[in-house]
């Protein structure tokens, strides 16, 4: 999630080109609504902190790993860093701005081997 839509037009670029199929949501209680039907073919979550709406990114990401733990999730902010228990224990931080290689390094770095799509996997 992002309410910019050129970050999120190159966001989504960017995860399409690590093998990602990408489902844009508008805001946190978009996404929420999406993986209450969706989560168990889903396997990242990837949020910026500052969005629209009732939540921001930390509230999102607690609240996908409290009801679905499998689910990878990666946060971004240009803005903000964050503090001890804003982001759930399995939650991994990015900071923007970032460009493809940083966020497929990242990815690369930190999703088990079994949730990496196999562009992400073979990518340099």
């Amino acid at each position: 999630m992002e309410d910019d839509p050129l970050i999120i037009m190159e966001t989504t670029h960017i995860l399409e080109e690590a093998g990602f199929r990408v489902q844009e949501c508008f805001d946190g209680d978009e996404a929420i609504a999406h993986l209450a039907e969706h989560w168990e073919r889903t396997i990242l979550l990837f949020s910026d902190v500052d969005m629209p709406g009732t939540i921001d990114g930390f509230a999102l990401a607690r609240h996908v790993a409290g009801h679905w733990p499998r689910i990878e999730i990666v946060i971004a902010s240009g803005h903000v860093s964050p503090n001890p228990g804003d982001m759930p224990d399995k939650a991994t931080f990015v900071a923007k701005p970032f460009n493809q290689r940083t966020v497929h390094e990242h990815l690369k770095r930190t999703l088990p081997d079994d949730k990496k799509p196999a562009p992400l996997r073979t990518a340099v």
